[in-house]
């Protein structure tokens, strides 16, 4: 009923501002009508049952049908200019003409239930543009320019040219994609690829706008414009693989189009045909009206919408926010699952997993962990902070440390006890001493280093007094329940899920062995996890992709269903996916499909008691007389019973069994 706004351009942030004003602004007067229009209906029932003159209930009826029509109205005088007939005009038609004929409340109920759907996906459409625009956002405003005489100047971000020098101090976002020219730092760039861990750059390597320096000074040359940045392309990719699904809704109209001239053609046909063979005008009328309220689809609705919206309220008590009916229905369908690595399938959060001291540095886990955390602890990198957590939940104090000292992107390095101590990346074992104590712990360090490395953990070395002393091991953690889902959803769908991650292949590899995914794919930016998905979707598969990011999103958008992680996911992929996952519980997954099978087989069975009433309604106002109160009684009855048998999918037990069906 609401077409989906135009595409936004990858324009800068300042810009985009007014327009997601102008969309919440929008929604929110589609919500407050229909709030009205509900609250007016609601009177008007109150009153006709407590037994109020009929003219006080009319006219709370006849002001829903104002306040919650005008717009359908609007809209179906528009489709009608264009030569076009839709349901919008439909509805308001079918009740006028109940109102016509004393049946008021079945009018102002059709209109209800109109303009809460318009309401809800105006909303839903204006929260999408809103988080699409507001991800530009991420890239700063200003950025510091090197001019060639060497001067500093602060510049819009939008307005930087390729090939402009820009300084990046720690704790700065950048401002644009570029390549490093000069200095080294540990840059954050999960909002682009995901990964868990900051990234080491260096002179040569590409920064991406909008993530976050950490340690280290960069000088950037700028190597691509603002609206052909990374994070702009994500941006582009999310709206048009949303304008994409909203074209896939064509089918629906074109469906709705000749219904309703099937049912208006009909109607006119009851009225002008006896009119001219010389029969009454009352009876005439009153037979049309009488066909026109059997033939509305406010039963087809009714038999659909409650058992998907009961499956929504319960996925809900359950921790899964599915966003409308329609996605409810096509979870049934689901044949493979994509799922992203680091916040997904992964906690999210780094962990010490081992602590290798060597033989001959004289001291045990506990005693190396304590001096490494003694430097760290001066540190703001995430693996020092992981490194003193491991400490303290060992039970050891933080020794205070001396001449802390840092190399960004390489190592940490202080007095401890009165040892010096040296924390960081496996290439700061080319410096140890290779003394003849150390030459054998060298060696040994080294293969530590292999090993934990290629097990996909991350390395971090420890050098004592200049002699290797051991190696730390750290990983992201897998959520407990990952393996169960991942068997789970391989036996529900008929096909193993996939691995699609920015993460190294390493680290994705051990993931997959961990969980039990074969087919895994590693070192992916957005567009490539984008690519991914379409070929799944080529070989004939509805595709559900699970991820929590930023990076996620246009993946998300593209696939058939997305799912977000609710309590870390980005605000764009919560706002891209489909459904979110609230509590981060991957075991509520196979029975929210489970579930959603089951409920499309209640729609299928309620769609055949309502086109059996619908269907004998019609026939018998056709070919013999209906009396009016049998019609709605027929009409409402039919809702009555289809409604109730959607009801029954808010019961816990439902879910229960949903789960039963849905384990390995």
């Amino acid at each position: 009923m609401i077409s989906t706004p135009a595409a936004a351009t990858t324009a800068a942030p300042s810009a985009a501002r007014p327009r997601r004003l102008g969309a919440r602004m929008w929604a929110l007067a589609e919500i407050r009508w229909a709030t009205i229009a509900t609250v007016l209906f609601a009177a008007g029932g109150l009153t006709q049952l407590a037994g109020a003159p009929a003219g006080v209930w009319w006219s709370l009826y006849l002001a829903c049908y104002v306040t919650g029509g005008w717009k359908p109205a609007l809209a179906g005088l528009r489709a009608l200019r264009a030569r076009a007939l839709d349901v919008d005009l439909l509805m308001i038609v079918a009740a006028i003409g109940a109102a016509s004929i004393g049946q008021v409340f079945d009018g102002a109920l059709l209109i209800v239930i109109f303009a809460t759907s318009g309401a809800l996906e105006a909303s839903a459409t204006a929260r999408t543009a809103d988080s699409v625009r507001a991800l530009l956002d991420l890239a700063p405003d200003q950025a510091t320019r090197l001019d060639p005489d060497g001067t500093e100047t602060t510049v819009p971000a939008a307005g930087l040219a390729v090939g402009d020098l820009i300084r990046i101090r720690p704790g700065e976002r950048i401002g644009a994609d570029a390549i490093v020219v000069t200095g080294a730092g540990d840059v954050d760039q999960a909002t682009i690829t995901g990964e868990s861990l900051p990234v080491a750059k260096t002179i040569g390597d590409e920064v991406f706008a909008g993530t976050l320096n950490g340690t280290g000074s960069l000088t950037v040359r700028v190597h691509r414009e603002a609206g052909d940045s990374v994070i702009a392309r994500i941006v582009a990719m999310v709206e048009r693989a949303t304008a994409t699904k909203s074209r896939a809704q064509l089918l629906i109209e074109r469906v709705e189009q000749r219904y309703s001239i099937g049912v208006v053609v009909a109607t006119l046909a009851l009225f002008t045909v006896p009119l001219l063979l010389g029969a009454d005008l009352r009876a005439t009328l009153l037979r049309a009206m009488t066909f026109m309220i059997v033939a509305s689809p406010c039963a087809v609705v009714l038999a659909t919408m409650p058992p998907l919206l009961s499956a929504i309220a319960l996925a809900g008590r359950h921790g899964v926010l599915v966003k409308s009916a329609v996605v409810m229905e096509q979870l049934a369908g689901v044949t493979a699952v994509a799922f992203d690595k680091t916040g997904t399938l992964t906690t999210g959060a780094i962990r010490v997993t081992a602590v290798l001291p060597t033989a001959t540095c004289g001291l045990d886990e506990t005693g190396l962990l304590r001096l490494a955390a003694g430097v760290e602890a001066h540190s703001e990198h995430p693996l020092g902070a992981a490194i003193v957590a491991a400490a303290r939940d060992h039970g050891s104090d933080i020794p205070p440390a001396e001449r802390f000292s840092s190399r960004p992107g390489h190592a940490v390095e202080a007095t401890v006890g009165g040892r010096q101590v040296q924390v960081g990346k496996p290439a700061l074992l080319d410096a140890a001493d290779p003394a003849r104590p150390g030459d054998a712990d060298l060696a040994q360090v080294r293969r530590v280093v292999a090993d934990t490395q290629q097990a996909g953990r991350t390395a971090v070395a420890v050098v004592i007094d200049g002699r290797p002393a051991g190696v730390i091991a750290l990983a992201d953690q897998v959520r407990p329940d990952a393996a169960a889902t991942v068997a789970a959803l391989a036996n529900l769908t008929g096909t193993a899920p996939v691995l699609l991650s920015g993460d190294n292949a390493g680290a994705a590899r051990r993931l997959a062995a961990d969980t039990g995914i074969a087919d895994v794919h590693a070192g992916l930016l957005p567009e490539d996890k984008v690519d991914r998905v379409r070929a799944l979707q080529q070989q004939g598969r509805r595709v559900m992709l699970v991820g929590d990011g930023v990076n996620d999103a246009p993946a998300l958008a593209v696939a058939d269903l997305g799912v977000a992680m609710g309590r870390h996911g980005s605000d764009l992929a919560l706002t891209s996916a489909d459904a979110v996952l609230v509590r981060d519980d991957l075991t509520t997954l196979p029975p929210l499909i489970a579930l959603s099978r089951r409920a499309r087989r209640v729609v299928v069975a309620n769609l055949a008691v309502a086109g059996v009433f619908i269907t004998v309604l019609v026939a018998w106002d056709l070919l013999g007389h209906l009396p009016l109160p049998l019609g709605v009684a027929g009409h409402e009855g039919s809702t009555v019973i289809v409604g109730l048998n959607g009801l029954r999918l808010l019961t816990d037990a439902a879910w229960r069994r949903a789960a039963r069906s849905a384990a390995p």
